[in-house]
Formats: C-alpha cells, sequence, structure tokens
C-alpha cells in the first residue's frame, strides 16, 4: 500500500467527502497504514481544511528563499576556488561567492564530495594510488618525527 502523504492525502479527502468524522478517519489511517500512517494532529488539520473547502492534495508553497543557488554553476565556481587553494576555508568561500556558509558546506561534503585533511581539502574516495601515495609520505613524516 502506497503511504506517501500524498496518497494518505487522497485518502482522508475521499473519507472526508464520504462524511466521515476526523476520529473515524483517525482510526481507519491507523488501522491501514500502520506504523506509517500520518500523526493524529496532521490527520485532523487535513480534515479541516478539506471541510473549509481545499480540493488540492498538495502542500502550498512556503515562503523562504529558493534552493536555487545550488546550482552547476555554484558548484564548478565552489570546485575552482578549492582547486586552486586547498587550505581555503568554507568562510572564505562564502564570502566570495556571496553564499552562506552552510550552502558552501553542503556543496563541498554531498555535491563535490570533498573532506579537510590536514587543512586541506581532499577527495573522500581515493584512487589507489591516491591511496599509496598518502600512504607514504604518511610514512616518511612519522620517520622525520
Amino acid at each position: 500500500m502506497n503511504s506517501s502523504r500524498s496518497a494518505q492525502r487522497a485518502v482522508i479527502q475521499f473519507l472526508r467527502a464520504e462524511g466521515k468524522h476526523a476520529s473515524q478517519i483517525y482510526r481507519r489511517m491507523k488501522e491501514m497504514y500502520g506504523e506509517q500512517y500520518l500523526a493524529r494532529y496532521t490527520i485532523f488539520q487535513w480534515c479541516q481544511r478539506y471541510k473549509a473547502g481545499r480540493v488540492n492534495i498538495k502542500d502550498l508553497p512556503r515562503p523562504g528563499q529558493a534552493h536555487a543557488v545550488t546550482n552547476s554553476a555554484t558548484i564548478s565556481a565552489v570546485d575552482e576556488l578549492i582547486r586552486q587553494n586547498r587550505l581555503i576555508i568554507t568562510r572564505e568561500v562564502a564570502v566570495e561567492l556571496w553564499i552562506s556558509k552552510r550552502t558552501v558546506r553542503h556543496i563541498i561534503h554531498k555535491k563535490i564530495g570533498y573532506d579537510k585533511d590536514c587543512a586541506q581539502w581532499v577527495p573522500k574516495h581515493l584512487s589507489e594510488n591516491q591511496n599509496t601515495a598518502r600512504m607514504g609520505v604518511c610514512l616518511t613524516q612519522q620517520f622525520l618525527h
């Protein structure tokens, strides 16, 4: 059974159109969807909306900044800044590109796939050659100290 929110809202809308009360709809949803049913408050809220005449089961757009900042141009700009200076910090990238530090961190870690290692940005998943080279550098550093 499809337990997505929109599917459950459609069921609530249908049962509400049949004249069922919100508490009856809640019990029925609990039986039908098991542990994946919407919260009681949410079911009652949607019942009120459908009673008031709402017909759409989708969420209305909410105010706030859209996520248009995380586009391919921004991702490539962040990647280019990191490749130019591996020691750059997220605050400097954010100031340079006029985006939030949180967005910069999201792009670096999730979109590009870099991690901070010894104050430098490096790819999270290294190839076998890169792993061998890194191990060699670490061993020589260990012997020097």
